[in-house]
């Protein structure tokens, strides 16, 4: 780190959005700055939220060249690489696993950058990011240092400087230049192709308006709405929900054109919904909830409306989330996702080591598999004779 100086934050608001975004990769949308204030000015993550933040910086000179969204974590929720089991193994042998350091995008399981650095200063500044972590982990008596959804770039530099790298997966869809939706049916199976036109022929007969929203379209009163539909889901899944309603207000004002809002009206009342985020190449879907129970309708707002949408306007892929066998035979495959994980004691990390290994191998064994069940005719497209 000859000529670099490393520093840490307590805040994101203390970063010039500008340099941050500098680093940032563009048309990201989880790593730009004014996602990552939305959390913090919303309450979302700070005091009490169990993500503490210390964004940590690296400056050549007065010149921001590296920067990583790096907290101070007292659970592990709200993180989707799970090490609960680590954390349990950990304290019964009589340490404490808690606090630990994340560098991640809270919430939020999508791959992208984790060590932001400006154009030239990759392998510069991913070294230095990763070298003042461990250091920051080691010198504060911390169990442990983890990255999680980083990039295989990443991933690969990262083993290379000593941390251990887990294999996950999930489901994404990929646009293979698609003109239409029903030219995406073409290239699936005969039995496949119809039971999602069926699936759709069920959601689109609630007698529902379905909407596709984005910009200066979504009105302050459809987020009202959706706070409903996510409060359900969140305190079904998490018992409360991660975020906060201010946290909706915040993207409202900043980030409405990356929003894409999904929403199913009845006589013009909001009673699902789903949330995605647009980036350059894809669509991110990240939320969905519903006030009454319509069959299939959480298939048709959350991934064939996705599909079509990125059709329509020329996106690669749509990335769906975390989890979720349902989506393979939605057209949605199985794609490697990658973290990396520091320890501090040598023989926990051994074990730790052990056991990634053997996860790696099930983690391929299982894209492999489920691979090969997709929903995808082989040879050309072809509709329904």
């Amino acid at each position: 780190m000859t000529g670099l100086t490393a520093s840490f934050t307590d805040s994101f608001a203390a970063i010039p959005e500008l340099a941050w975004d500098a680093l940032a990769r563009r048309g990201d949308p989880f790593t730009s700055h004014r996602f990552l204030r939305a959390l913090e000015t919303s309450g979302s993550i700070g005091p009490g939220t169990g993500w503490e933040a210390h964004p940590l910086l690296i400056h050549e000179g007065d010149r921001l060249i590296a920067a990583a969204p790096l907290f101070a974590k007292s659970h592990s929720q709200g993180e989707y690489i799970f090490d609960h089991g680590w954390a349990e193994a950990y304290e019964r042998a009589g340490g404490h696993y808690y606090p630990k350091l994340q560098i991640a995008v809270p919430f939020t399981p999508v791959t992208g950058p984790r060590l932001l650095t400006l154009p030239g200063f990759e392998n510069t500044g991913r070294a230095a990011l990763i070298e003042t972590a461990v250091a920051l982990a080691e010198q504060n008596k911390l169990s442990s240092l983890h990255l999680t959804f980083c990039t295989a770039e990443e991933a690969e530099a990262g083993a290379a400087l000593g941390l251990l790298p887990r294999s996950s997966q999930q489901f994404h869809w990929f646009n293979d230049g698609y003109h239409s939706y029903d030219d995406f049916l073409s290239s699936l199976a005969s039995r496949k192709r119809k039971a999602l036109r069926r699936e759709r022929e069920i959601a689109n007969g609630h007698g529902l308006q379905i909407v596709s929203l984005t910009g200066d379209a979504i009105l302050p009163a459809h987020w009202d709405a959706f706070w409903a539909f996510y409060q359900d889901t969140g305190a079904r899944k998490w018992g409360q929900p991660y975020l906060t309603r201010a946290f909706f207000d915040a993207l409202h004002d900043n980030m409405r054109n990356d929003i894409l809002l999904v929403l199913a009206l009845d006589e013009g009342r909001p009673v699902a919904g789903a949330l995605n985020f647009i980036g350059t190449d894809c669509l991110y879907g990240r939320y969905w909830g519903c006030i009454a129970d319509y069959p299939s309708l959480h298939f048709e707002l959350c991934y064939h409306r996705a599909i079509d949408w990125a059709i329509a306007h020329g996106l690669r892929r749509v990335e769906a989330g975390a989890q979720g066998e349902h989506k393979l035979a939605r057209g949605y495959l199985p794609v490697e996702t990658h973290s990396l994980h520091w320890l501090r004691d040598p023989g926990f990390a051994r074990a730790v080591a052990d056991f990634l290994a053997r996860e790696r191998a099930a983690v391929d064994e299982e894209i492999e598999v489920l691979t090969s069940y997709g929903p995808f005719r082989r040879g050309p497209r072809q509709l329904d004779e």
